[in-house]
């Protein structure tokens, strides 16, 4: 804040226009600069990942809100419309804000692919800065793990599956680096236990990519809820069995159990 006050009055402004996208914009911001903490970036780079991070969707407060926030697919041309929103916030961001060019490339190439079938650009391989494809797999992962009006949220571990098999869209070194910082198991993933119960992953840990901390709080023996345990599983005989669709449970308050800001 203090190296960049005139770029906060954009993100304060794109807190004006649409609240999910601010929102979004302080995900991708946290998972960047944890994302450079894992693959080694000196202090000033991962305060640059996050300032990144923080303005790469600045754009969209300049896309029409009933296309940015339309309940359904978008025809080709509202598609195209989307499309402008890195330029337009390298626009906004290179007049007047004292931005590093870091930022300002993660936020002209975070739609870039590896394969050259991104845009603006369509930059290839190593055209594509190293925090833009950062930027890339941060924005796709808080993106496809977020409910929209258009779609419900895909669940963290899922995610990460799906993201794995599209080929050439990631960096796959940055993306393995990537899936080290978020864990086997996401925070907010629903999860088996050897013991029969369902747990929700809170937090993980840096030992152990296989022994999060959970939070037990159903008995799929007994059909019902149980009291909220907090568990460390380093120190637990229980284990995670595997993952659990959460589609196939129906239940409504997972995010509460793993976020404490959630909306009650």
């Amino acid at each position: 804040l203090a190296h960049n006050p005139s770029a906060f009055v954009s993100l304060a402004r794109l807190k004006d226009k649409d609240d999910y996208t601010y929102m979004h914009s302080v995900a991708v911001c946290g998972v960047m600069v944890a994302l450079g903490r894992h693959m080694g970036l000196s202090d000033a780079e991962v305060r640059e990942a996050g300032l990144a991070g923080l303005l790469h969707d600045v754009g969209k407060m300049q896309m029409p809100l009933e296309v940015l926030n339309k309940p359904g697919a978008l025809t080709d041309a509202e598609f195209n419309v989307m499309r402008g929103h890195p330029e337009r916030g390298f626009d906004l961001l290179k007049d007047g804000a004292k931005v590093p060019a870091s930022a300002l490339d993660v936020c002209l190439h975070h739609h870039e692919r590896m394969d050259g079938t991104g845009y603006p650009h369509k930059l290839a391989g190593d055209q594509i800065s190293v925090l833009a494809r950062m930027g890339a797999v941060c924005d796709v992962y808080d993106a496809i793990t977020s409910t929209r009006p258009y779609k419900t949220a895909w669940d963290p571990a899922g995610s990460l599956q799906r993201m794995s098999q599209w080929k050439g869209h990631f960096d796959p070194a940055i993306f393995q680096a990537f899936v080290k910082s978020v864990g086997i198991y996401p925070t907010g993933t629903l999860v088996r236990m050897q013991s029969g119960r369902l747990a929700v992953v809170v937090d993980q840990n840096p030992a152990s990519l296989i022994a999060p901390r959970v939070k037990v709080f159903y008995s799929t023996k007994a059909g019902m809820p149980i009291p909220v345990q907090l568990i460390d599983l380093t120190a637990s005989t229980d284990r995670i069995a595997g993952r659990e669709p959460p589609e196939n449970w129906g239940f409504t308050h997972l995010e509460e159990l793993w976020n404490p800001n959630a909306r009650r």
